[in-house]
């Protein structure tokens, strides 16, 4: 797929603790690779990947943001544009679960689309010794108004099916949809917002 030739550009951002999995939740997406020894992102790590969907296609910039507090001051300028988050928590720790109140609170104060779609994913679902069992995700899901999936980047378990339900709901948000074509596709011949950088 050209670069330019798509039918909508999604901004996608993966936020949640230190170690729950977000890198290896992009790469195993993106390239179906998977690393045991995945080292922590510094700062944001950013990938694209093209895919069609209910007969549209899509470019997704997808932007993996460090867990660790040190790095949250630089990180909070990328909710600014996207169009969907997901939230990752590891089912092995429960304090990655507890978290989850100050990462909503985090999307509340930076992301720029009331809208966003926002989807809860409980990673490492093919380890044993699990503390937080999928009701209680469910449930959290439920009540903040997100999608919920269970995945596993190691066994590529709802891994592919995350993202395309997704973007299947932002499809379905049409606020969503407002510049998020390509410059030539426009009608109201406004810039179009770059992929990188906070724009997006």
């Amino acid at each position: 797929m050209g670069e330019s030739n798509y039918d909508h550009l999604f901004k996608i951002l993966i936020i949640g603790d230190s170690g729950v999995g977000k890198s290896s939740l992009m790469v195993r997406f993106c390239d179906d690779a998977f690393n045991e020894q995945q080292l922590s992102t510094i700062g944001v790590d950013f990938k694209v990947k093209y895919m069609v969907e209910n007969g549209k296609r899509l470019k997704m910039a997808i932007w993996d943001t460090a867990g660790q507090e040190r790095f949250r001051t630089l990180t909070s300028s990328y909710y600014r544009g996207a169009q969907g988050i997901i939230l990752v928590y590891d089912c092995t720790k429960r304090d990655s679960f507890d978290s989850l109140s100050h990462w909503l609170e985090e999307i509340k104060t930076h992301c720029t689309h009331d809208d966003a779609i926002k989807m809860l994913v409980a990673n490492k679902v093919d380890l044993p010794n699990q503390q937080v069992p999928r009701s209680e995700g469910e449930e959290f899901a439920f009540s903040h108004n997100m999608l919920f999936i269970e995945t596993s980047a190691k066994t590529r378990v709802g891994i592919t099916q995350a993202f395309e339900e997704l973007v299947l709901k932002i499809l379905d948000t049409p606020p969503l949809l407002v510049n998020t074509r390509p410059l030539g596709q426009r009608i109201d011949g406004q810039n179009q917002q770059s992929a990188d950088g906070c724009g997006c």
